[in-house]
């Protein structure tokens, strides 16, 4: 029995402290210490979720009583400190985008292979079990052939002079948006690859676009932005039928969601059960650690995602 691993998160995020140490609690995993730049910063976040208040990353790294790293930090710095984090010797769960480009991602797993350390990205809404569901239906042929996946991921403008429209800090909508419905629907896809790409940029950063996937076979249909309303929807359109979640990525942890089915001559909708992602994500995450061979799915899955969202910049140039 692998003993559950005791966390320092790098940064006090928003995401950190709205969504990942909640979860943390509420899955029973302890935070041993939080690093920020600011001792202020740390030492607020610390009295709120626990832990000991540190001053800068690298010392956080160098605590015996931290077996894994939480990085919540900017996308333009994940590469930096996640490759710190394994060559201390800590298992890392780094939030999405991991890294930009796929010999960045390459040397991540390379790191993580040769120590036998997890290195994840943190995406909680594959472990929603709204999505196993779906996976379950298409295997079963309730659609009959996949023919086309949609997803949609957008939401409304915030302050410009936040991280996401930041260029130098590795913004932009295809990073924050963008790799939600990317994630989602490659892995219906056997062998996927960018056959097409749009990036909308406004400023420093893309604000928008559309990514089409496909295996020659099956195609995915994939847009996102922050300069919409809020949509965050998937479909499988098959042969036979089509099914459609309607908050396919960010679900409240109370939340029922709706799977609705439509054939020719049938509609149904299916209130499936609420479930929490976000703790079953870092649940996942803990179970690696004595999984060798989950660890190399993940490795996987962070190389692919990285592959992909690399062939989207190079199709929209």
């Amino acid at each position: 029995m692998v003993t559950a691993p005791r966390f320092g998160i790098l940064g006090c995020a928003d995401i950190a402290a709205r969504k990942t140490a909640p979860a943390m609690a509420a899955a029973g995993l302890r935070v041993t210490a939080v690093a920020s730049r600011s001792a202020a910063k740390a030492a607020a976040f610390t009295a709120r979720f626990g832990g000991e208040a540190v001053t800068g990353y690298a010392a956080l790294l160098e605590r015996p009583d931290v077996d894994a790293v939480y990085i919540p930090l900017p996308i333009a710095l994940h590469q930096e400190w996640a490759e710190a984090a394994l060559e201390a010797g800590k298992h890392v769960l780094v939030e999405k985008t991991a890294t930009i480009g796929t010999a960045a991602a390459a040397r991540l797993v390379e790191l993580a292979t040769a120590r036998g350390l997890v290195v994840m990205e943190n995406f909680a809404f594959p472990h929603h079990s709204q999505h196993a569901e779906v996976a379950e239906l298409v295997s079963k042929g309730v659609v009959g052939e996949p023919r086309l996946i949609t997803a949609d991921f957008g939401i409304p403008p915030t302050a410009p002079s936040g991280i996401k429209y930041s260029s130098v800090l590795g913004g932009g909508s295809l990073r924050e948006t963008g790799c939600y419905p990317i994630r989602a629907s490659w892995p219906y896809l056997r062998t996927p690859e960018v056959a097409g790409a749009v990036l909308v940029r406004s400023g420093e950063v893309d604000v928008s676009g559309s990514a089409l996937l496909s295996d020659g076979k099956v195609a995915a249909q994939c847009s996102f932005g922050f300069v919409h309303t809020y949509r965050s929807t998937m479909s499988v359109w098959g042969s036979e039928g089509r099914l459609t979640l309607d908050w396919a990525f960010t679900p409240p942890a109370t939340t029922r969601p709706v799977l609705r089915l439509e054939s020719q001559d049938v509609r149904e909708e299916r209130t499936l059960p609420a479930d929490d992602q976000f703790r079953n994500v870092l649940l996942h995450f803990a179970s690696l650690i004595g999984d060798p061979a989950g660890r190399a799915l993940e490795y996987e899955t962070l190389l692919t995602q990285a592959r992909l969202l690399e062939q989207v910049v190079a199709r929209a140039s």
